[in-house]
């Protein structure tokens, strides 16, 4: 070869590597003698070497182009206290280097490379939203093809911001965002692009994903915004990761707990209000599901007020309110049966209405009975019976049998009227107590399926 290296028999093995500098062109022309299919001597790309500080071109008004793409392998973390996720990805660029080719019909048909990425210009390509330091493991390689296209895949480990928000916890989806960009090219020197689809970078990611914990992988989208700082544009790509929490483990150990409490708490209404067990039934209830919280508290998240603290705190106050009407009751049944006051009229009006609204309406073949009032058994609730019970009282008559001076057989039908409302006052807060956990129950329902 004319001004090269001289043949010394058999075919003539080259490398040819051309940098060209703006105003300045040089063609290297590398002997590859000695080297075969197993390998090309790091020689013949020493010229590249040497100018890895500066951006390849053949001009500098041509941007570089770099097509980037990811695979979410997998989601380590959620902090919500922090706003913080952290995830593992395997980053991918990839760029054309116009001061590399050469021809593999003449290099025993060499056409890809694999070389030292300290060696070469790597573009400056970090995540916006990235709160720690690169830790990329040292002596990663890129791969470099005959036309000088140029490969270069990092996994990363990023800790990066996002807006988490924790309310419908835990049945909550988050969207997080990982923005690509460069830190010193503008775009008048670097523009950025995609190297696969969004739906191709979605599917190999959900298919590679390591972990099977907490979070899930939805979709991920992009969009290309530019941004810019003073008078200088900077190209981005922005992908929006889509991410769920798998609720089961919080389901078990938080939700159906609460509610097996809750329910048995409601059923403990069915104790007789005359029961001495009722109270205490109620606060063992309630001082184990304190114990219970307390319990579980690790699994809440540390910061915000997702809906699921609002559920326990009206499971809670159900417990208490309970508690207080059982209190109540048992307070109207002491006074009954020790020193029942003179019940006025209107409120034995009430309570004859609540044992029988028909009785209080009578019809043609009551009327001839009118003035003595429902019989008894439409009192239900009373144990003992009698006859006075329906009767309506004269002033005189509730004076003497509610007064100090009444014998026992004067005030017992005041007692079982007293008693009477006592029962009737528990069904009514029962109900309104059921209405109350059924409305707050589908209320909650209903936010989280929104």
């Amino acid at each position: 070869m004319e001004g090269g290296w001289p043949l010394e028999g058999g075919v003539l093995l080259c490398l040819i590597v051309s940098l060209l500098l703006p105003g300045r062109g040089e063609a290297f022309t590398i002997n590859c003698s000695g080297f075969d299919q197993y390998g090309v001597d790091p020689a013949a790309f020493q010229a590249v070497f040497d100018r890895k500080a500066f951006r390849p071109v053949v001009n500098n008004s041509i941007p570089t182009q770099v097509n980037i793409s990811f695979t979410l392998s997998a989601i380590l973390e959620v902090n919500a206290q922090l706003q913080l996720l952290t995830s593992f990805l395997w980053m991918n660029l990839m760029w054309d280097n116009p001061l590399i080719s050469w021809n593999p019909e003449e290099c025993v048909s060499l056409k890809r490379l694999t070389v030292s990425a300290e060696n070469l210009w790597i573009p400056d390509i970090f995540i916006l939203e990235s709160m720690d330091v690169d830790r990329a493991p040292p002596g990663l390689t890129a791969f470099v093809n005959s036309e000088g296209r140029m490969k270069y895949d990092r996994p990363v480990r990023v800790t990066s911001i996002c807006n988490l928000d924790i309310f419908y916890f835990p049945f909550d989806q988050q969207n997080c965002t990982l923005t690509f960009s460069s830190f010193l090219y503008t775009v008048d020197s670097m523009l950025l692009g995609m190297d696969k689809e969004v739906w191709e970078i979605t599917d190999t990611s959900r298919n590679l994903i390591q972990t099977q914990g907490e979070w899930e992988l939805l979709g991920i989208n992009k969009a290309t915004p530019k941004m810019l700082v003073g008078s200088n544009l900077y190209d981005q790509i922005t992908f929006y990761v889509a991410i769920r929490r798998r609720p089961s483990l919080y389901v078990i150990n938080l939700l159906v707990p609460s509610g097996f409490l809750v329910v048995i708490d409601a059923l403990s209404f069915y104790i007789p209000a005359e029961s001495e067990n009722r109270a205490p039934f109620k606060m063992t209830l309630l001082l184990g599901y304190n114990v219970f919280l307390l319990m579980m508290n690790d699994l809440l998240p540390a910061s915000g007020t997702p809906l699921i603290s609002v559920y326990f705190a009206l499971c809670l106050s159900l417990m208490v309110v309970s508690l207080l009407e059982t209190i109540f009751i048992t307070y109207l049944l002491h006074l009954a049966t020790t020193q029942p006051p003179p019940m006025p009229q209107w409120l034995h009006s009430l309570l004859l209405y609540w044992a029988s609204p028909r009785k209080c309406y009578p019809s043609v073949s009551q009327k001839g009975n009118k003035g003595l009032g429902p019989t008894p058994n439409h009192l239900p609730g009373v144990k003992e019976p009698v006859e006075l019970v329906g009767k309506v009282a004269g002033p005189r008559e509730a004076e003497l049998i509610g007064g100090p001076g009444g014998t026992k057989a004067q005030r017992q039908p005041l007692v079982d009227l007293w008693v009477q409302f006592s029962h009737m006052m528990d069904t009514l807060l029962f109900r309104l107590y059921l209405l109350f956990m059924a409305t707050s129950v589908v209320t909650v329902i209903v936010l989280w399926n929104t």
